[in-house]
């Protein structure tokens, strides 16, 4: 072996093989076009071709004189050459494909695509290599823009868009004479949906022709502004002026009027339908001594998004004070289950006396027909219970009450037919056989009777009033 490697000529080969290695490694690298048989193993030169899609096309024309329509948007392009320039076209696609229409005039023209900026050592092969185009002059026109609202069923419940704001309300297109001619509609559209409120959009302004086909126009501006005003459902309410304070002595309201006597709300409507009437509209007595106009804010409502008016003027009138005494005024129930019964125990005449103050002109022309004295009992369980009594009567007017509470007992009517019975048993021994819940029955319905015939009394009285100031009115 020592022997081998010491000899000259053997060293040389064993150089030349690996050399002959080297260079076929190198060359396999390059990925070389396949070898066609018979060919050699040890090419010459290497070639490679290469296909490419979607490859932009340039158009050269004058642009502030004419349309040009035809020029395909991009080609394909089938590049040869070696290896090495193949592989990097393909990389940086470092060439242009282009139409040149700088000599051209109005009309249809055959052209032919062409290839610049090619690098040295490769052909191209466009497809396709000629297009039609046609030429024509530039027309600008301005159009107006409209607004479509689409998804206004998908709004919230009650919502409804109003006129929309548009800016710019007009736009300069640019295009073919024919393209112009065919305009049928510039349009910017505006999703309304789940919309509750004022929309403010950026959008995109499309062109239309007759057919609803979008027409490859230039617009100017591309993209305006947009203002929907969104407007909530809406109700007319009244308002209750809630009193604050006291007049001086000897002062009384004689009237108050509103301006606007409604206010109109503004919300979801299930919050609209929950509401009657607005409450807390403040008035403080303390600074009225005189007739006076008083500004006074609308509260909102809970839920409610908006009031107008937001502030009411009052026009408050003064008067001397005056005031009538009403007696045995019958008290009512309200909200009295019908399994219950009532028991007046103070006052057991379920009456009381009522002073009413206010202007004379308020109190001359009061009845007692028109006062409304009750008991609210809604929601109190069987017993002894101490209730409230409320007055309903005519405005500005004040009460006074001999009693501002009643004493009540409330029973089930199953368990007062139960005592029945069971007082029957225990009063066996009455002459008369009448037992002890009979007795309490028979008292309510003696209540009642005189309670009706107070009312009759009363009734009689204000017909007398009534015809006491009609003499009075004859007689002057």
């Amino acid at each position: 072996m020592d022997k081998f490697l010491n000899n000259r000529w053997a060293v040389k080969i064993i150089a030349l093989l690996f050399a002959l290695l080297l260079y076929v490694a190198v060359n396999n690298n390059q990925a070389p076009t396949p070898k066609k048989p018979g060919e050699s193993f040890f090419p010459t030169s290497t070639t490679d071709e290469a296909t490419l899609t979607d490859i932009p096309v340039k158009a050269y024309y004058d642009e502030a004189n004419y349309v040009v329509t035809g020029v395909p948007q991009t080609v394909n392009v089938t590049i040869k050459g070696s290896t090495s320039a193949v592989k990097k076209a393909r990389q940086t696609k470092n060439f242009e494909i282009y139409a040149d229409m700088n000599k051209l005039k109005t009309g249809t023209h055959k052209v032919e695509l062409k290839a610049k900026n090619v690098s040295d050592g490769l052909t191209i092969s466009i497809n396709p290599s000629v297009t039609t185009v046609t030429i024509q002059e530039k027309t600008a026109e301005s159009f107006p823009v409209e607004v479509e609202y689409y998804n206004k069923s998908k709004m919230k419940k009650g919502y409804t868009p109003q006129q929309p704001i548009i800016s710019p309300k007009n736009v300069q297109i640019t295009g073919s004479k024919n393209v112009i001619d065919n305009i049928s509609l510039v349009k910017a559209s505006v999703n309304l949906e789940n919309a509750n409120e004022t929309i403010d959009r950026e959008v995109k302004v499309t062109v239309y022709d007759k057919d609803g086909n979008a027409l490859p126009v230039d617009v100017e501006p591309s993209v305006i502004k947009v203002t929907v005003p969104v407007a909530s459902p809406s109700k007319k309410l009244p308002f209750k002026i809630e009193r604050k304070g006291s007049l001086p002595d000897g002062v009384s309201i004689a009237s108050i009027d509103s301006n606007p006597s409604e206010v109109t709300v503004y919300g979801p409507q299930d919050v609209l339908d929950s509401l009657e009437f607005i409450d807390g509209v403040s008035l403080d007595l303390d600074k009225i001594d005189k007739d006076t106009d008083v500004d006074a804010d609308i509260p909102l409502p809970k839920g409610v998004t908006k009031v107008s008016p937001g502030k009411i003027t009052l026009h408050v009138k003064v008067d001397s004070e005056d005031k009538k005494d009403f007696s045995n005024v019958p008290i009512k129930t309200v909200g009295l289950g019908g399994s219950q019964r009532i028991e007046f125990l103070d006052p057991e005449s379920r009456a009381i006396n009522i002073t009413a103050k206010g202007s004379p002109s308020n109190i001359k022309a009061l009845k007692k027909s028109d006062i409304e004295l009750y008991a609210n009992v809604s929601g109190l369980d069987d017993g002894e219970h101490s209730v409230k009594l409320e007055v309903n009567g005519p405005q500005n007017v004040t009460w006074s009450l001999s009693k501002d509470t009643v004493k009540i007992r409330l029973t089930s009517k199953k368990n007062t037919s139960s005592n029945k019975n069971d007082g029957g048993s225990a009063d066996s021994g009455n002459k008369d056989g009448t037992s002890g819940g009979a007795d309490k029955d028979k008292n309510q319905e003696d209540t009642d009777s005189d309670q009706n015939k107070s009312q009759n009394q009363d009734q009689n009285q204000d017909q007398d009033e009534d015809g006491s100031s009609a003499d009075s009115s004859s007689t002057e």
